[in-house]
């Protein structure tokens, strides 16, 4: 692993550089805001016995790079089910919020239940691809279909390249939860780029990744009004092991008199 988005000082975290998100060069990426609060969730809850089945992220404006605090809440502190919210705070400001519902781990219930067939695609080492074409942002790739800014399906392997905190291992939770947000530019761009922000990002679990890798498909796209919904299946070599979703807002720039700026040109703005 290289150098980790976030070192904790003093009860806060600061980004590194690796935490620029695509909008505004003075702010931070989806993917590491959704991380950060799930990975202050992670530290709160044992996950060894409770499976984090859902994860539900509203961002709400963009933080930029001063420290970031993060606030938890125990909503519900059940024998079978946990539920914990988490708030993200930049400048005194909240710009984003979490929640998660934890599962106690049991055994399957003994019944026969449809489920679709096995993802049937080369493995991540039986995919060749140039070295400068490897890289998508920080994380490892290799694409089975299309490309961001084409128009078609899309599937590719993930592999997170460096850790999410300074001194921590990277859980396998954490990696899934890593590439949820990538959901919006992989199901909600086509042959013009991507046209829509997402301003959340829904995550759901049965298991955890095996390994590094997480295969991302697009499973729907659907905009009216220029209010976008984008959906993926993700796996990992042994199959299926959830879905991630997101909604998104077409990026149109303001009238200039309403007092009001887009993300892409607004720093801590609203999304």
């Amino acid at each position: 692993m290289t150098e980790a988005y976030y070192t904790l000082e003093a009860g806060k975290y600061r980004p590194s550089v690796h935490c620029r998100g695509p909008w505004d060069p003075d702010s931070l990426s989806g993917s590491v805001v959704v991380a950060l609060l799930a990975f202050q969730i992670e530290q709160e809850v044992d996950t060894s016995e409770y499976m984090p089945a859902r994860l539900t992220v509203d961002m709400y404006r963009l933080p930029d790079f001063s420290p970031i605090e993060i606030r938890t809440t125990l909503v519900r502190d059940g024998y079978r089910i946990k539920v914990i919210d988490a708030e993200f705070i930049s400048n005194g400001t909240s710009m984003a919020r979490a929640t998660c519902q934890l599962l106690r781990r049991t055994g399957n219930a003994p019944t026969r239940v449809w489920k679709p067939e096995p993802w049937k695609v080369p493995l991540p080492e039986d995919i060749s691809v140039k070295p400068e074409f490897e890289m998508i942002g920080v994380k490892r790739r290799r694409p089975i279909d299309g490309e961001m800014g084409s128009f078609g399906q899309k599937r590719m392997w993930l592999s997170e390249n460096r850790d999410l905190v300074e001194g921590t291992t990277l859980s396998a939770w954490l990696r899934a939860v890593l590439v949820a947000d990538l959901t919006n530019p992989w199901a909600n761009s086509g042959d013009g780029g991507l046209g829509y922000i997402n301003s959340d990002v829904t995550l759901y679990l049965h298991r955890v990744p095996c390994d590094e890798w997480i295969g991302m498909e697009v499973t729907n796209h659907q905009a009216t009004d220029g209010v976008a919904i984008g959906e993926c299946w993700l796996y990992d070599r042994e199959g299926l092991i959830g879905s991630s979703s997101v909604t998104g807002l077409a990026q149109q720039r303001r009238p200039a008199n309403d007092g009001s700026r887009s993300p892409a040109h607004s720093q801590g703005g609203k999304r």
